[in-house]
Formats: C-alpha cells, sequence, structure tokens
C-alpha cells in the first residue's frame, strides 16, 4: 500500500513537472538543506559557545548578507559560489539570532525544539507538495492577500508598541504563522513559473523558501512554549 502510494505520488509528480524545473527544485531544496544546516550551528554556536552572541553586530551582519546576496547578479551561474556564501552567511547569522528565543524554550522544555523542527519540516512539506501537484499557477493568486497580511502583521506590531495587549501579540503570532505556511505555496509555485520562463537563480529562491521555513519554525517555537508555560501554570495551581 505505501509503495504504491509513493509510485503514486512520483508519476503525479513527474506528469505535473517537466525535467528542467524538476532538476531546478532538487538544487533550490540542496541549498535550502544547507541553509538550514547553517542555521541549526549558528543557533549551536550561540548557545554552546561564547564566539559569537546574538545582539546587534549579528543582525547587521545577517542584513549585509542578505543584501550582498540581493545584490550580486546571478550572471548564468558565474556568481554561484560567492553568492551560496552570502546565503550561508546569512542563514549562519539567522541562527544566531533565534539563540535567545531558544534559551529560553530550553529553559522550559528542550523536547520543544524537536517538535517545533519537525512539526516544520511536516507542514512546509505538506504545503510545498500541494503546490506541486495542484494546477499550474492555482496559488499564485494569494500574492496580493499575503502582500495585505504582512501590512496587517506591521500594523499590529506598531500597536503593540504602544499598547502591549497580550490579544494583540497572539493575533500576530498566529496571523504570521498562517501567512508563512501561504507563503510557502506561493513562493513554490512562483520558483516553478520562474524557471520556466527561464530563471535559473536557485540560489535566491532557495532564500526565499529558508525565510518561510524559519518563519514558520520560529512561531511555532512560541506558541508550543507559551502551552507548556500554561499547561505547568495550571498543574501548579
Amino acid at each position: 500500500m505505501a509503495a504504491a502510494s509513493v509510485q503514486t505520488f512520483l508519476n503525479s509528480f513527474n506528469n505535473k513537472i517537466e525535467p528542467p524545473v524538476r532538476q531546478h527544485l532538487k538544487n533550490v531544496y540542496a541549498c535550502l538543506a544547507m541553509s538550514t544546516m547553517a542555521a541549526a550551528i549558528g543557533a549551536s554556536v550561540h548557545l554552546f559557545t561564547n564566539i559569537l552572541q546574538a545582539g546587534f553586530l549579528s543582525g547587521i551582519g545577517a542584513l549585509v548578507c542578505f543584501f550582498l546576496l540581493m545584490s550580486t547578479p546571478d550572471n548564468n551561474g558565474k556568481e554561484m559560489t560567492k553568492r551560496v556564501g552570502y546565503l550561508l552567511g546569512f542563514s549562519f547569522l539567522t541562527g544566531v539570532g533565534m539563540g535567545p528565543l531558544l534559551e529560553h524554550v530550553i529553559l522550559v522544555n528542550p523536547s520543544i525544539i524537536v517538535t517545533a523542527f519537525f512539526g516544520t519540516s511536516a507542514v512546509f512539506v505538506c504545503f510545498s507538495v500541494c503546490a506541486m501537484l495542484s494546477e499550474r499557477g492555482k496559488w499564485l493568486y494569494l500574492g496580493g492577500t499575503l502582500m495585505t497580511m504582512l501590512s496587517a502583521l506591521m500594523v499590529l506590531s506598531l500597536a503593540n508598541l504602544f499598547f502591549g495587549a497580550v490579544w494583540i501579540y497572539q493575533t500576530q503570532l498566529y496571523l504570521g504563522l498562517l501567512a508563512m505556511c501561504g507563503f510557502v505555496l506561493f513562493d513554490t509555485q512562483a520558483i516553478i513559473e520562474k524557471r520556466r520562463m527561464g530563471n535559473r537563480d536557485f540560489v535566491a529562491h532557495s532564500l526565499d523558501l529558508f525565510v518561510d521555513f524559519i518563519g514558520i519554525f520560529r512561531r511555532l517555537l512560541i506558541i508550543l512554549t507559551q502551552k507548556e508555560e500554561e499547561s505547568r501554570k495550571k498543574r501548579r495551581d
């Protein structure tokens, strides 16, 4: 039964995605895997060493790597090594920046990190497969809605600076999680369509998916930690 299901999926995937696009997606996801590993190393550096800690310098460094990546043209792959380096630098420093959140989660319950990672991976894979197997361009219409959601999140962030209301923060948290899931659908189909139009820049495409993955992971960490803290509080009461 399982083998038949896998074979059915592979047949559907091969029928939906032409060979050049499949190869491009392999490059994108290989680059995404390296980025995720770099982020994990960055988080470990913050947690277990004094070499580099999350703060102003790590944040500026991440922005510098991001802008260097965005400003360095692909040139048909001639600048690939340099651009992958910028991507891994950005990913590493992003991981460093997550250090304080991970420290708090470890104090509450270290197993939350594993649960959040596998939960993020499951959500990411499910939405990615859905985007790949859906009708061509079906999820691209989400672009406007997602931009509106991001604008709403910015407004909520500003409002929370003045009011500090719990309900605003929670709304922002769950709305952000929903938006990141939507971006997985949108970005996956956008990457496929860009490749069909001749765009081979898998480094920039993997950056889009990395930002989506980290966005989901960060929010799941916070949500699961809140649930654990509430559960402990109820047991004490």
